[in-house]
């Protein structure tokens, strides 16, 4: 996904698998299974906002978790910076991460995103991926990592074992870690790039809590309901996570969650309206998915006059017309 309030050239995320670790988890299985301590509840909602850009429309549905993104390498090596450009320590940041506290939600960790270099890709040892990773959490006081890994990383198997072993690692360290996954999906599934990171978390012993799935940007050819192919994603996905980590036909469905682009996406001929976010939240309902999130928070309302946002996804709203807040409430049922 785009970072918070910045353009990016060319097509957003293309699907997401993970950002999760909300106040609910489901029974574990093998490896990198889907663990929690709290009791199964309903699914939550659980935003992406900016971590350094409030957006008035962020407290809309009462979110239980906030996704604060991104955290990537900052151009200088293994150093963690908000978006690339914002220190890890920065007041502003602690100050807003406290805030939302406040409400009674919890703040999850986004690393990776769209944009930017993956800290996997510029750190050199296990050791000081982990750090780099453990520093960010600390810094905003979370024990809960979601790991956006798209674009060219899907592909990069060196930085994929990389992370995977880092984890771990970080999970030795903090045994309460939470960690989820968000990946691109397809109406067919997770592609072999997905799956294969998913199996290099089993293969390092990595305890995974949610696979979050991108329902969005599926490409030129899909030009139907974004809602209906929401569902067939999940549908699809759902299979592939038993079988993954070994889970039954409840804990797989609990292992999930579902984050759409909102409005306008970035591909053209797909948007996704507050119709269609029903029909996600219904769905989520039903199979006890662990949340629903969207892209994004700060995108929650509609464009201001003169600015449709109908021809390009816009990052501050969302194309399509909607009160402030509109979709964070029907995502949260």
């Amino acid at each position: 996904m785009r970072s918070p309030l910045r353009p990016m050239a060319g097509a957003g995320c293309a699907a997401v698998l993970a950002v999760t670790g909300c106040s609910a988890g489901a029974a574990s299985a093998p490896h990198a299974a889907v663990s929690g301590t709290a009791p199964v509840t309903s699914t939550v909602y659980a935003p992406y906002v900016s971590a350094t850009e409030v957006a008035a429309t962020e407290a809309a549905g009462s979110p239980a978790t906030y996704n604060l993104a991104f955290v990537i390498s900052g151009g200088s090596g293994c150093t963690p910076k908000w978006n690339g450009t914002e220190a890890i320590t920065d007041s502003a940041v602690t100050s807003r991460t406290s805030s939302l506290r406040k409400t009674g939600a919890d703040v999850r960790v986004s690393f990776g995103g769209a944009s930017g270099k993956e800290l996997a890709a510029a750190c050199d040892s296990v050791s000081e991926l982990a750090a780099a990773y453990g520093e960010a959490l600390d810094a905003a006081g979370s024990s809960a990592a979601d790991f956006d890994i798209e674009g060219d990383e899907l592909t990069n198997s060196a930085s994929i074992a990389l992370r995977s072993r880092a984890i771990a690692r970080l999970q030795e360290e903090r045994p309460d870690l939470r960690v989820s996954f968000t990946l691109p999906v397809m109406p067919s599934g997770l592609d072999a790039d997905g799956l294969a990171l998913l199996e290099s978390a089993n293969t390092y012993d990595v305890q995974v809590s949610t696979v979050n799935l991108m329902t969005m940007n599926y490409g030129e050819s899909y030009d139907g309901d974004m809602g209906d192919y929401a569902v067939t994603s999940a549908t699809a996905a759902h299979a592939q996570l038993e079988k993954v980590f070994g889970l039954s036909d409840a804990d797989a469905w609990r292992g999930m969650a579902l984050t759409s682009m909102i409005g306008v996406n970035d591909v053209a001929g797909e948007t996704f309206t507050l119709s269609d976010a029903d029909q996600v939240r219904t769905f989520a309902e039903r199979k006890r998915l662990a949340w629903v999130s969207m892209w994004s928070a700060f995108r929650d309302r509609q464009c201001a006059k003169g600015r449709s946002g109908q021809d390009d996804a816009a990052t501050d709203c969302s194309g399509v017309s909607q009160t402030p807040g509109a979709f964070a409430r029907r995502f949260s049922g």
